[in-house]
């Protein structure tokens, strides 16, 4: 009986040939990341339990700042220096102002076939490049940061099978939006979703990051894309070599299937307050907006930037709306610069933050007051996660919220791309 590239993967990880669905492993950690959210945690615990002890490897474990960048209280820069001052301690990878910490992972560090642990849940990103990424919490990352091991059950596999073209106006976040809309918010849970079928080829690496890294929001642990050419090709443009590629065999199992035809794929739009409570923006009716939101480690890489700014060229955002655009990275953020992407945003009357997680996270940039509604290429839409509780998120692609910006509704993105 074949093996899933996660099976795969795990097996590799834990040294051994086979590994099935329900086994539970103790696996070597590629790397681990942690981010401010919650780093002062794992610091206080590793100090308090490990006093004396070093990381397991400097080079594996990596520091990065992009949830409140830069401090907005005291408390927070306490916990910026806190991060500072053992990353220097111990000798490990400090990022702060560079942007989100998965685009960073992305372009610093992932390669094929790595088992990649941090302590945020949307580190199934990895998936995009061909690892298994996942989260877990303090504790948890606390003793990998110490021993460079973990312990996991093998999950199950669902075979999310792709094929056609995206229509004009369409993009993998509409697929992905669709998707959980379709198995809802738990139809994945400690699953691995793999993304496969004829279409995949023609996915760019950032189409593959945006599916994976949702993957969470259907309760997955991770999602994967075998690596091909396209991922090779960026992984040694990056200067990384190393890789281990894996691919599902023929007779590998899974517990279920899906097929979904791109050609069949609207402009999709999550309506608070769940992110699985998804239609088509055709039916989402008169919904105005007060802010609107281009960025998070979902949607803020250079091809979204890239459709906004084609949206928004030449025009200005409606009269008491406000977008915010926050690239995903310093260097997606130079690059926008470097086309011009930039002087069109803020040509149209939107603002450009520095590269963080900013409205999506809505700790310190951008949150929204009582009663106000919101268009987002963030991550989640529950109560209170842009502000106040009393507030409303919606979930679209970069295409629907630059749109939705310029005419102050929530508007389809089609008849408005050149």
């Amino acid at each position: 009986m074949g093996m899933t590239i996660g099976e795969k993967i795990l097996a590799r990880a834990c040294g051994k040939d086979v590994v099935k669905p329900g086994e539970i492993i103790t696996a070597k950690v590629d790397l681990c990341m942690s981010n401010d959210g919650t780093t002062h945690l794992n610091i206080d615990i590793f100090e308090k339990k490990l006093k004396g002890e070093k990381v397991f490897d400097p080079e594996k474990v990596i520091f990065i700042v992009d949830h409140n960048v830069p401090a907005e209280s005291p408390k927070t820069a306490e916990v910026h220096k806190k991060m500072r001052n053992f990353a220097q301690k111990h000798h490990v990878s400090f990022y702060e102002g560079a942007g989100v910490c998965h685009q960073i992972m992305i372009e610093d560090y992932v390669v094929p076939g790595q088992l990649i642990i941090a302590a945020d849940s949307h580190t199934c990103s990895y998936g995009g490049l061909g690892a298994f990424g996942t989260g877990v919490g303090c504790t948890d990352l606390t003793s990998i940061m110490h021993s460079g091991e973990t312990w996991l059950m093998v999950p199950e596999t669902l075979n999310f099978v792709l094929e056609g073209n995206f229509r004009q106006g369409v993009y993998a976040r509409d697929l992905i939006l669709k998707i959980i809309g379709d198995i809802g918010a738990d139809g994945a849970t400690y699953k691995i979703m793999e993304f496969s079928g004829p279409a995949v080829k023609n996915l760019t690496i950032d189409d593959r990051v945006v599916l994976c890294n949702m993957a969470v929001e259907a309760g997955a642990k991770s999602g994967l894309v075998a690596a091909d050419e396209r991922v090779i090709e960026y992984v040694k443009s990056r200067g990384r070599h190393e890789m281990h590629l894996f691919a599902s065999d023929e007779d590998a199992v899974y517990e279920q299937s899906y097929a979904y035809n791109l050609a069949d794929i609207e402009p999709m739009v999550a309506i608070p307050h769940n992110v699985d409570n998804v239609v088509p923006v055709t039916e989402i009716g008169e919904v105005k907006i007060d802010q609107a939101f281009i960025g998070s480690c979902n949607n803020g890489r250079i091809e979204e930037l890239r459709v906004a700014a084609q949206i928004l060229q030449g025009k200005k955002i409606a009269p008491y709306v406000k977008l915010l655009i926050s690239p995903a990275s310093k260097e997606v953020y130079l690059q926008a610069l470097e086309e011009g992407l930039v002087d069109i945003f803020m040509e149209s009357g939107a603002m450009v933050l520095n590269a963080n997680c900013s409205v999506c996270w809505g700790g310190c940039q951008g949150v929204i007051g009582e009663g106000e509604t919101l268009i987002s290429t963030g991550t989640r839409n529950f109560k209170g996660r842009a502000g106040h509780p009393d507030s409303s998120v919606y979930l679209a692609s970069a295409a629907t919220v630059a749109a939705s910006a310029l005419v102050g509704k929530i508007t389809d993105p089609r008849g408005m791309i050149g």
